[in-house]
C-alpha cells in the first residue's frame, strides 16, 4: 500500500506543483513564499483526494481517484492576476472567487450530473485541448529563464537547459518501463537540476532556510476578497473542471469494474467543489482529477480506493514539511520549462484524443471544433485583441479556456441539439451521456497510460 501510494504521488506531483509556481511566480512571490505556496498545493491536493476516496455523508465518489489543483484554472488566474493593480491583492481576489465558485458548484452538484448529454466528447476535447494549448507559452517563457528584464534572458545557457531536461525526459519515457516511466518527468526536472549546477543557476537557499515542519497558515496571503468579474471567471474554469471529474469517473467507473452512476458522480462532484472550497482556507487553489493516476491504475490494475488514500497522506504530509515542499523551489527555471513542454504538450495531446472519438467526420462538429478554437486561442495569438474592453471583462476574455468553452457549449446546442430533426444527415447520432463521455475519456486514460 505505501509504495503503490507513492507511486500515485510520483505520477501525480509535477501537475500539482506546476500551478503554484506559474501563479506565485506571476504575483512577483519570493522563493520562501513559491515554498510555501506549493506546500499549501500539496497539503490541499491530499484532502481533497481524502474527500474522493473515503468519502463522507454523501460526498466522494469512493473510487481510486486522485484530486489536485487543476490545470484549468492557471490561465484564468493569470488574468486575474494582470487585471489587478495591486499584485498583493491578486491571490486574496483569487482565493475568494475559488471559494463562491466552490460553493456553487456543491450546491449544483446534483443537478450537473444530469447535464452530461451537454457536454459531449467534440465539447470536452475541444475544452482539454485548450488548457494545453494555453498553458505551453508558460512552459517557453521558464525555458528563457527566471526574469525576463535580466540581459541574460533566452540565452543559450538557459535554452540548452531546457532542451537537455526536455531529451532526458523523452529518453526515459522511450527507453525505461513501469515505475521509472511513470516518474520520468520527476526524473526528468531532478537530472536537469544536476546538470544545471555548474552553470551557477541553482539556488538552494530555499530548502536551507526551511523549516522541517510547518503549517499553511489559513489565509496567509490575506482574507479572501470578492470581485464579481473573477467569481464569474472562475465559475467557468469550475464548469469545465466538473465536466472533466464527471468524464474521468465514467472512465475510471469502467477500469475498476464499478460503472459510475448518477448518484456516484454527484457525490464526486460534491467532493471536487468542496475540496475547491476548502482549498483557499489554507492557500490552495481549485481543485479535480487528474487524468494521470487513472491511467496508473489502469496500468498496475490496482483498485483499491485506500491505495490512493495512502497516496493523499503522503500529499498532506509533504504539504506539511516545508523542506520537502521547497525542493521543487530548487529546480531552475529553464528546467521547469524544458518538463513543462512534455506536461503541458500531453495535456493538449489528451484533448486531441478526445477529439478523434468526437466524430469529427461530421461538418456541425468540425465547426464546433473550429471555432471554439480559434476563439480561445485568441488570448495566446492577439494578448491585445480585447485591450477596448472594460478591465473586469478582459478578467474572463483573456482566459482563452473561459471563452473557448462558453464557445464550445454553445455552439454544440446549436448545432447539435436545437432542430435536430431538420438536419439530422450532418447531426452526429445522440449517445447515452455515460457512453460519449466514457469512451472519450477511458482514451484519455488510455493516452497517459
Amino acid at each position: 500500500m505505501l509504495t503503490s501510494g507513492l507511486q500515485h504521488v510520483a505520477a501525480m506531483y509535477a501537475g500539482v506543483v506546476a500551478p503554484p509556481l506559474i501563479v506565485g511566480a506571476a504575483v512577483g512571490l519570493s522563493g520562501t513564499e513559491l515554498t510555501f505556496l506549493t506546500g499549501a498545493s500539496l497539503f490541499t491536493a491530499g484532502l481533497a483526494t481524502f474527500l474522493q476516496t473515503l468519502g463522507v455523508w454523501k460526498i466522494g465518489a469512493r473510487l481510486p481517484f486522485v484530486n489536485g489543483v487543476t490545470f484549468a484554472g492557471v490561465a484564468p488566474m493569470l488574468a486575474i492576476v494582470d487585471t489587478t493593480d495591486d499584485k498583493a491583492d491578486a491571490l486574496p481576489v483569487i482565493f475568494g472567487a475559488i471559494i463562491v465558485a466552490g460553493l456553487l458548484g456543491f450546491l449544483a452538484a446534483p443537478w450537473f450530473s444530469r447535464l452530461v448529454r451537454f457536454f459531449p466528447p467534440v465539447v470536452t476535447g475541444t475544452v482539454i485541448t485548450l488548457i494545453g494549448v494555453s498553458l505551453l507559452p508558460v512552459a517557453f517563457g521558464w525555458a528563457q529563464g527566471p526574469n525576463p528584464a535580466a540581459e541574460d534572458y533566452g540565452s543559450t545557457t538557459f535554452l540548452t537547459l531546457a532542451g537537455i531536461t526536455l531529451v532526458v525526459v523523452l529518453l526515459l519515457r522511450r527507453f525505461t518501463r513501469g515505475f521509472v516511466k511513470q516518474i520520468a518527468v520527476l526524473l526528468g526536472l531532478v537530472i536537469g537540476t544536476v546538470i544545471a549546477i555548474p552553470f551557477g543557476v541553482t539556488d538552494f537557499s530555499p530548502v536551507t532556510e526551511a523549516d522541517i515542519v510547518g503549517f499553511p497558515t489559513p489565509f496567509h496571503f490575506g482574507g479572501p476578497q470578492f470581485a464579481l468579474a473573477a467569481i464569474i471567471s472562475m465559475c467557468v474554469v469550475m464548469l469545465v473542471s466538473m465536466t472533466e471529474s464527471t468524464a474521468d469517473m465514467l472512465a475510471l467507473g469502467e477500469i475498476v469494474e464499478r460503472p459510475a452512476d448518477e448518484k456516484t458522480i454527484a457525490a464526486g462532484l460534491r467532493a471536487d467543489t468542496l475540496g475547491s472550497a476548502i482549498s483557499p482556507l489554507f492557500n490552495g487553489f481549485m481543485c479535480s482529477a487528474f487524468a494521470q493516476n487513472i491511467g496508473l491504475v489502469a496500468m498496475t490494475r490496482i483498485r483499491s480506493r485506500f491505495v490512493v488514500a495512502c497516496g493523499g497522506g503522503f500529499l498532506v504530509l509533504m504539504g506539511l514539511s516545508p523542506v520537502a515542499a521547497s525542493l521543487i523551489s530548487v529546480v531552475p527555471r529553464p528546467v521547469l520549462g524544458g518538463a513543462g513542454v512534455v506536461l503541458f504538450g500531453s495535456v493538449a495531446a489528451s484533448g486531441i484524443q478526445t477529439l478523434v472519438k468526437a466524430g469529427l467526420e461530421k461538418d456541425n462538429n468540425v465547426l464546433i471544433v473550429a471555432v471554439s478554437l480559434a476563439v480561445g486561442i485568441i488570448p495566446i495569438t492577439a494578448p491585445e485583441f480585447y485591450h477596448a474592453f472594460p478591465e473586469t471583462a478582459k478578467i474572463i476574455l483573456d482566459s482563452g479556456i473561459s471563452t473557448g468553452c462558453v464557445a464550445a457549449v454553445l455552439l454544440n446546442v446549436v448545432f447539435n441539439h436545437l432542430g435536430r430533426g431538420r438536419d439530422d444527415d450532418d447531426v452526429t447520432a445522440p449517445m447515452e451521456p455515460g457512453e460519449e463521455i466514457s469512451g472519450s475519456h477511458t482514451a484519455k486514460a488510455a493516452h497517459v497510460h
